[in-house]
């Protein structure tokens, strides 16, 4: 035994065992459900950029490429976005013929059990493009491909499962939801008070063995139609007839809703978005024990399973729907800029407008790279957890500032709801994305550092799982080979972050070109980050769970840094085009002056006041971060505001609109206002009104008759709806009948 061992690493042993959290058996199985990847680099303060770039960039093959021009062009043609939200309350009926005959609830089932078998990206495509027309036909669609019976049972089904259920799925034929938040359990699911008890009972003339449930859930998406229910309840066994414990806990079964005692059909109204959403209620509901998902070895083992599957939902859906909105807004946002006018000028030309556009675009260009990068990965086998909670929460709150930016510069034009506005049903699905697979409240204080922390951490997890090692000698020989790598590893990176901060940089691939700074500054943060997390858990331990304020802003840190080489990734895969550099630089230096704020703010809050002074001295947190410059800005907005490749390679495959609609409306009216610009600009030079320039002969009538064709075209599009008191009254029936609108007079 070495003296090491025995007087330093144990005295240090025991003082971890009480200071570090443990891990329930529960958590155990949650965070090892989940695979790392790049994140793990940027935790351990040395990131290997060749683990990056060698990433395959994400690529359709041309059957996904031929359904995403077909069918899902098809599909949207079909969708009246005012008629469903506003009127119907629901897809039409062709619509749902239409995704069942094409495939499109089996996107992620394979082809040897009926389904479409694509891969992450091009899952994550069709989701995306279906978004930029119709958020009740993206759900639609999204919902059976992401966390619920076809990926539960894809991933962990028996055989019999597989065979009979996912060729049912990807046909349609069962339309499937999942039943997981219920009144007493939203982000908390152990506070489940839905529960199932083993038993006997009948099942198809027989006694067998099985379950009898009782459940009350609600904001189940497709639970009115739905004709299978995946559902997660707490097991319990006091008979003992599965084995020794009395309660194995969460499990995830599969509950046809045709069965005695399952009540669905009731809606909620998801935020006036139409999409099928509902309660579900079962009462004395029996099944047998082999409608666990997995069979009855899987009893107790659904919180795994969930966390495991969330990795679609949070990973592909929400980002999808998210990317498909900020591309929306820099789309009708730069062109309406371009056509409307306010003092003579078109209002992109101002400052004021040029700010929210740069943070529009350069937030399409973040999100989109976080999505292709994080389905290029899921594309190698992986199950990323923390990747796909990072991509949840910055997806979804950068769709919330850029929806809202977008509103900001339409202002009047985006407030008037009807059919023209093109913005509203983007604005009305914000709180859904928000709020839906882990809120992003829990997501951003819990979940990105908190799993992160000990998923992506070089030694953590290996050390925690150690200090819970029953044979004292076998974990106190496995936590000193651990503890004292670790300090090894923490000594080096505080020599690295304490250079990188002096000089601002730290190491970048050679190769890299115009973009090397970017590598070399997010090497320096890197660092930076990597050394303040371990002292965070050196002071705070356990304790640090209870510190959400502290762990939300390591968690900003490190999704910010995964965003900034996301981007430099993108920029790479698109064949580093040189156009597209203000969007990646103004992306990336708004980044890092959140990162520089976030770590400020979290060592400002350590209650260890050495730590705090020796944190400052080694990462300097809050210098050289002032975020875009006017001028970044400025060339970020005009990259929206003007037509050309990089604006085409932001935008990407959106759906295209009716020519009537108010999109299309836009878009017609942009083309024509570029096309007119020259005529204009003479106009301009010359000082002139289109009267005066045709008197002066200047002008031809054809001239004015295009003057007069793009006014008319762009007053089209500044219009808005306006509704007589019929069209009132098939709105809001209570309307029928009444004076309305008549003068109101005040009463005497």
């Amino acid at each position: 035994m070495s003296f090491r061992r025995d007087q330093l690493t144990r005295r240090i042993f025991d003082w971890a065992q009480t200071a570090l959290p443990s891990l329930s058996k529960t958590e155990a199985e949650a965070i090892a459900s989940g695979d790392v990847d790049f994140e793990a680099e940027l935790f351990a303060g040395k990131p290997d950029w060749s683990r990056l770039r060698a990433v395959p960039a994400p690529r359709l093959t041309a059957e996904e490429k031929a359904f995403l021009d077909g069918p899902c062009r098809q599909f949207c043609d079909m969708l009246d976005v005012w008629q469903i939200d506003r009127q119907d309350a629901d897809l039409p009926q062709e619509a749902w013929d239409f995704l069942r005959q094409n495939g499109f609830f089996g996107m992620i089932i394979p082809k040897e059990h009926g389904g479409l078998g694509f891969s992450a990206f091009a899952h994550s495509e069709v989701v995306r493009y279906i978004s930029s027309h119709s958020v009740v036909g993206a759900v639609t669609v999204m919902v059976p491909n992401s966390l619920g019976p076809g990926e539960l049972i894809h991933q962990f089904g028996t055989e019999a499962q597989k065979t009979y259920w996912l060729p049912r799925l990807a046909k349609g034929q069962e339309l499937p939801a999942f039943g997981l938040t219920s009144e007493q359990a939203g982000s908390d699911a152990s506070a489940m008070v839905d529960e199932g008890v083993v038993c006997r009972g009948e099942w198809q003339g027989e006694e067998v063995l099985g379950i009898r449930l009782n459940w009350s859930k609600r904001y189940i998406t497709l639970a009115p139609v739905c004709t299978v229910l995946g559902l997660a309840f707490k097991l319990r066994d006091p008979e003992g007839l599965l084995g020794d414990e009395a309660e194995p806990g969460i499990t995830c079964a599969l509950v046809p809703t045709d069965l005695p005692g399952v009540e669905t059909g009731r809606r909620h109204l998801p935020s006036g978005t139409m999409f099928m959403n509902g309660p579900t209620e079962g009462r004395d509901v029996f099944i047998p024990l082999e409608n666990i998902i997995g069979g009855p070895e899987y009893a107790g083992r659904g919180w795994m399973m969930l966390m495991s599957a969330l990795a679609a939902g949070r990973g592909i859906s929400l980002p999808s729907l998210s990317a498909a909105a900020t591309a929306l807004a820099a789309h009708s946002t730069g062109a309406y800029a371009r056509i409307r006018t306010q003092f003579n000028l078109p209002i992109g030309l101002f400052g004021g407008v040029q700010e929210p556009l740069a943070r529009i675009a350069s937030n399409a260009y973040a999100i989109d790279a976080g999505r292709r990068l994080t389905t290029a990965i899921l594309d190698q086998g992986k199950k990323l957890a923390v990747i796909s909670a990072i991509m949840k929460y910055h997806a979804t709150e950068r769709m919330r500032q850029s929806v809202n930016d977008a509103m900001d510069v339409h202002s009047g034009k985006a407030v008037i709801d009807g059919p023209l506005n093109y913005l509203q049903p983007a604005y009305r699905a914000i709180p859904i994305g928000i709020t839906v697979e882990g809120a992003n409240i829990v997501t951003r204080n819990l979940i990105i550092f908190g799993q992160g922390a000990i998923r992506a951490h070089p030694y953590l997890l290996d050390e925690m799982t150690a200090l819970q090692e029953p044979d004292r000698d076998k974990a106190l020989d496995a936590f000193d080979r651990l503890f004292w790598a670790h300090v090894g590893h923490s000594t080096k990176t505080a020599f690295r972050a304490f250079g990188t901060s002096l000089t601002g940089r730290g190491h970048a691939p050679r190769d890299a070109g115009p973009v090397r700074d970017l590598y070399a500054r997010l090497s320096r943060w890197s660092a930076a980050y990597a050394i303040t997390a371990d002292l965070a858990f050196l002071t705070m331990g356990g304790t640090l769970k209870r510190k959400e304020m502290i762990s939300a802003r390591l968690g900003d840190a490190l999704s910010e840094m995964f965003l900034i080489a996301a981007m430099l990734k993108r920029w790479e895969d698109d064949g580093r085009p040189k156009a597209d550099l203000p969007l990646l630089r103004h992306a990336s230096e708004r980044s890092f002056q959140s990162i520089s704020a976030a770590l400020d703010g979290a060592i400002a809050n350590f209650p260890a006041r050495w730590a705090r002074w020796l944190l400052r001295l080694l990462t300097w947190p809050g210098a050289q971060a002032r975020g875009p410059s006017d001028a970044l800005t400025e060339a970020a907005a005009m990259l929206v505001y003007a037509p050309s490749e990089a604006r085409k390679r932001l935008v990407g495959a959106l759906h295209s609109p009716a020519p009537d609609s108010g999109l299309g409306l836009l878009e017609r009216a942009y083309r024509m206002v570029i096309d007119i610009e020259p005529l204009r600009k003479r106009l301009r030079d010359m000082k002139k009104s289109p009267a005066e320039a045709r008197e002066a002969g200047l002008l031809t009538d054809a001239d004015l008759t295009r003057l007069a064709e793009v006014e008319d075209a762009v007053q089209r599009v500044v219009a808005v709806d306006d509704f007589s008191p019929q069209d009132m009254a098939q709105l809001f029936p209570g309307l029928e009948g009444s004076p309305y609108p008549q003068p109101r007079k005040a009463a005497e």
